[in-house]
């Protein structure tokens, strides 16, 4: 391609937000003209893929077209495989890899003050997670779009860029079909064409070229005028019958067909190509806008000041579902692996549907001998028709066509298909939430589940591969397009710093871990970190708790976990097991002194029995025989008295010493169980003052 005009490339140049304008009419003609030609070929190229994807959302979204063999309106019966493959894929994927509010986690790696680095990646972290699921409110619904759509086509693409209208970055989906990409790409990085088809509304262009992104093209006669009709290719007519949908008269409102090619261009006509976007409306071939895809800083020189290479600068990230076996740059869905299966089952089905028919609703033959009216006769239940024939010649001339059952192999052959197919796509029983049987173990029924997820376990690391690339773009374009300080959250109490973004992009993750695809292993997962928490030393107890938290999926777990810090440190476990130790020792002392006490009161109680015998008798022998005649029969029992209360007195001595020290150990007063000691003898009198 030869160009009249030379350019000099300079930081101005780089910097400049359209080079459109520095070209002469020919040139962005021949521009123009260059890029249409190379889009045109590229999707030539993939015709057939195009057509294999078609199909593909055909089975998806089990569209039926006309069906006549073998006969006019069969059996047209669309098995459902690949819609069951695709709805089990994004039904783990979504909330797999999107997990509450914490999108994007900055990694703490290189040197410098833990907190300091520390503090940095819990900002980024927040902040990137807010541009996501706040700043960008169509990010989550877009992503949940394109885990829907990667299972049936295979891949899809997000591109990242910084909107000057809404003033933050957007990071849009884009269809696979919507990305022409060269034939001979092998990555979308190393790709020198891909041309993004875009649909813009005539206020959109406006807005473009008042914004000085476009050049000024409103005296153009294709401007001027309502849009020319798209010519609709094949596949934008499966999509209309897919949608139920026709393409509308021309009108105000129809939209304009823009191309934006990400391509090179020797610009500066020095034999090296620079990587260039230039924009162009398709029927006119009009060249809107050129804006260079690298960055001054990214050019390396010779001593002479010679370009050796261009860094280019990336806006696409690919996502995709299982890399094509041949390298092909589309990858490969269940649209294309289950496709070949699923229209088998769609013909076997329909096969024994159509056999059914025939075996319920045959007709037959009629000889010459039936006296009967020609045409169709129809029967309703209970009735009968007359003829003119005799039963014997009904007999002879009414031949039932000979029909076969629907056939019991092809049945067998249908399951063995539907079998297989769902190997493939890994939805066997399990996968699905159905019962394999009763009495299957546990930890089998856990292995089996396992190893069924492994196929999915692949690509989900595929797709964290994708976000953590797709992650990586926004955060460049952080530390490029933010103010030196930009507050962000509910009544801006958080904040970000631009030169937080200066630091290495590799150490942008998500925050979902591909490794835990089911709530039941984050759960695991977490509890056993909390159980070894407890018993070994050296864990972070907030950071396990929170850990904890999220895996419960409890919202705005901040308000019931608000963190350690600023409360008083918790006891060493060893201390508390030694004071554990210690009121187990003094409770088995307590018991122990209180049986004892419980075993005075006993002896106390047998002694004031005793003594009241005593005095029992003795009140006896001066009743019967006298003082004077049971004088030595008195004595002995006065001796046994005064023996009887010293002992009473020496059992009430111990009792209120144990007493006094539990009650100088003990503020609660007493031990529990304990009953006062029963019995008085301060009242009691010796034999001989009784005798007295």
């Amino acid at each position: 391609m030869h160009l009249q005009t030379t350019l000099k490339i300079d930081k101005d140049f780089c910097n400049s937000p359209n080079l459109a304008d520095l070209l002469s009419s020919q040139d962005l003609q021949t521009i123009g003209e260059e890029v249409w030609a190379g889009y045109d070929r590229d999707k030539q190229s993939r015709s057939g893929w195009e057509q294999r994807t078609s199909r593909a959302m055909d089975l998806a979204m089990q569209v039926q077209s006309g069906k006549n063999f073998p006969w006019p309106n069969c059996s047209n019966v669309a098995f459902p495989l690949v819609t069951i493959a695709t709805m089990q894929f994004h039904s783990r994927a979504y909330p797999a890899l999107i997990n509450g509010m914490d999108l994007v986690k900055c990694r703490v790696m290189g040197e410098g003050p833990g907190s300091l680095r520390k503090e940095r990646a819990d900002r980024i972290s927040q902040h990137m997670s807010y541009q996501l699921l706040e700043q960008d409110q169509a990010w989550e619904e877009q992503q949940d779009k394109l885990l829907i759509n990667i299972p049936i086509v295979g891949c899809a693409f997000k591109k990242s860029f910084f909107s000057a209208s809404q003033g933050h970055n957007l990071s849009e989906l884009v269809l696979a079909q919507d990305l022409v990409m060269d034939y001979y790409a092998k990555s979308v990085e190393s790709c020198q064409r891909k041309t993004h088809v875009l649909s813009l509304s005539r206020n959109d262009c406006y807005e473009r070229i008042m914004r000085g992104s476009y050049r000024d093209v409103t005296k153009m006669g294709w401007y001027s005028g309502c849009a020319a009709p798209l010519q609709q290719d094949t596949q934008d007519l499966h999509r209309d019958k897919r949608q139920g949908t026709s393409q509308p008269d021309v009108d105000h409102t129809t939209p304009y067909r823009i191309l934006e090619q990400h391509c090179y261009l020797d610009l500066d006509d020095d034999g090296y190509s620079e990587p260039y976007i230039v924009t162009i409306e398709e029927t006119s071939r009009c060249v809107l806008r050129i804006v260079s895809r690298f960055r001054w800083e990214g050019i390396e020189k010779t001593n002479k000041g010679d370009i050796i290479s261009i860094q280019a600068e990336e806006s696409f990230t690919k996502y995709g579902f299982i890399p094509a076996p041949d390298g092909g740059i589309y990858d490969v869905g269940f649209g294309m692996l289950l496709g070949p299966l699923n229209e088998s089952v769609n013909t076997g089905i329909n096969m024994l549907f159509d056999a059914g028919t025939m075996a319920t609703t045959a007709g037959g033959f009629l000889g010459r001998g039936v006296k009967i009216r020609g045409g169709q006769y129809t029967f309703a239940p209970l009735e009968w028709k007359r003829l003119d024939s005799t039963g014997e010649d009904i007999a002879k001339n009414v031949y039932p066509l000979p029909v076969r059952e629907p056939s019991p192999v092809l049945f067998q052959l249908l399951e063995l298909l539907i079998n297989y197919t769902n190997r493939i796509a890994g939805v066997t029983d399990t996968q699905v939430g159905e019962n394999p049987g009763q009495n299957t173990p546990a930890s089998s029924m856990q292995t089996m589940v396992e190893q069924g997820q492994k196929t999915y376990n692949a690509i989900f690391k595929r797709i964290w591969r994708s976000m953590k690339q797709e992650f990586k773009l926004l955060y460049l374009l952080n530390g490029i397009n933010l103010p030196p300080k930009t507050t962000f959250g509910e009544g801006g109490t958080q904040y970000i710093l631009r030169e937080d973004y200066l630091g290495n992009p590799g150490d942008i993750v998500p925050a979902a871990d591909p490794n835990l695809t089911t709530d039941s292993m984050r759960y695991q997962q977490a509890l056993l970190i909390k159980q070894s928490a407890q018993t070994t030393p050296g864990y972070d107890s907030d950071a396990v708790e929170i850990n904890w938290l999220k895996a419960m999926r409890v919202d705005g777990y901040q308000a019931f976990f608000p963190g350690s810090k600023g409360q008083a440190p918790r006891p060493d476990p060893k201390v508390i097991l030694e004071q554990i130790k210690s009121q187990r020792k003094e409770m088995e002392l307590k018991y122990h002194m209180a049986e004892v006490m419980q075993g005075i009161q006993a002896d106390m109680e047998k002694n004031m029995a005793t003594i009241q015998l005593i005095q029992a008798e003795t009140v006896a022998v001066m009743a019967n025989v006298g003082a004077e005649k049971a004088k030595h029969q008195l004595n002995v029992l006065n001796a046994q008295l005064v023996a009887a209360k010293q002992r009473d007195d020496a059992l009430k001595g111990h009792l209120e010493l144990i007493m006094k020290g539990l009650e100088s150990d003990n503020k609660r007063g007493g031990v529990p169980g304990m009953v006062s000691p029963t019995g008085d003898t301060s009242a009691v009198g010796d034999v001989s003052t009784v005798i007295d």
